[in-house]
């Protein structure tokens, strides 16, 4: 009958399924397991859309608040990075991240949720000349909170009490048709700015469909010991500036300063002191590359007392000193 399917041309129903069968057959000869051919379509558009939103080198900004896309067209060595509560799409290449002892990878098929202010260490690999491509969706509380208010099986949710910050999970195809679309809008001003929140609310309610479910739970305050350290984590991120102790802030969560210790590492594969150097590090980096602060202002705006000891600690993480940087 026309209009069916059945009525093309084996040709023409030949070429609309080439690439994914492409694919497949590759992927069997190299002895992986073949990837859904919607997961293949998904991360295909996701490449043309990113190619076309990001042409240039770099972290780049959009209309959508929250929402960073990055393009890098050579690999990249193991680097320190600090990223923001928030969920991570790659669509071409792969990321490793080193937290501790673990090493994390998140590719075309995996995403990277981290539920609170983490710096750790990440490399970027590009692919046959491809760059890597990737888009950041900023994970809001505010959201969160809601989904987990309104949907009953999220308010019976258990807490789980082995939570880590940062995880790996294999990308699903609803997932990635969000995430598809959210990069369509961000095209026309108008589609982002109508269709582009309600895009990002359904990313993160497919997140929270996921495994990964109670990583983002815990930051509402439903898992004892571990959302009280998610509580500090975001009041170093923004009190780092200040003279913190790690008495100081086990006391603000209510616990002895052995068992906030043992806990704040169980969350993120560091010590209090050692994470907090690292965040006032990277925020004077910031300071010295996108603002132009001097080196001596930086040091004192983000909590050193000494330039010299900031300077030798700046070189020690990031491989050069700040005058370099600057």
């Amino acid at each position: 009958m026309p209009g069916t399917a059945s009525s093309l041309p084996i040709s023409a129903v030949e070429r609309s399924i080439q690439p994914q069968l492409k694919w497949a057959v590759g992927a069997r000869e190299r002895g992986l397991k073949p990837v859904d051919p919607g997961l293949e379509a998904n991360r295909r558009r996701m490449v043309e859309l990113l190619g076309e939103l990001a042409p240039a080198e770099g972290f780049h900004a959009t209309i959508l608040d929250g929402v960073k896309l990055r393009r890098s067209n050579l690999s990249e060595p193991r680097t320190p990075v600090l990223y923001e509560p928030s969920v991570y799409f790659v669509a071409s290449g792969r990321k490793r991240g080193y937290v501790g002892d673990r090493c994390i990878v998140y590719d075309a098929n995996h995403y990277l949720v981290l539920s609170v202010p983490l710096p750790f260490e990440c490399e970027a690999e590009t692919e046959k000349g491809e760059p890597l491509l990737g888009i950041s969706v900023r994970l809001d509380v505010g959201i969160i909170s809601e989904l987990a208010a309104s949907v009953d099986r999220f308010t019976k949710a258990q807490p789980a009490y082995d939570v880590a910050c940062v995880h790996a999970t294999p990308l699903d195809v609803a997932l990635g048709d969000a995430v598809v679309r959210l990069l369509e809008t961000l095209r026309s001003q108008e589609e982002a700015v109508v269709l582009g929140p309600s895009i990002k609310r359904e990313i993160t309610y497919r997140v929270l469909c996921g495994p990964r479910q109670e990583t983002l739970l815990a930051m509402l305050g439903r898992n004892g010991d571990h959302t009280r350290i998610h509580s500090i984590l975001r009041a170093m991120h923004v009190r780092f500036a200040e003279p913190l102790t790690v008495a100081g802030l086990a006391a603000e969560a209510g616990m002895s300063v052995s068992a906030f210790h043992h806990r704040f590492k169980e969350v993120t594969s560091t010590s209090p002191l050692q994470y907090l150097k690292a965040v006032r590090l990277h925020k004077a980096r910031m300071l010295i590359l996108h603002d132009g602060v001097g080196i001596a202002v930086a040091a004192d705006r983000v909590g050193y007392e000494s330039a010299s000891q900031f300077s030798r600690e700046f070189k020690r993480l990031f491989g050069h000193s700040p005058t370099a940087e600057a």
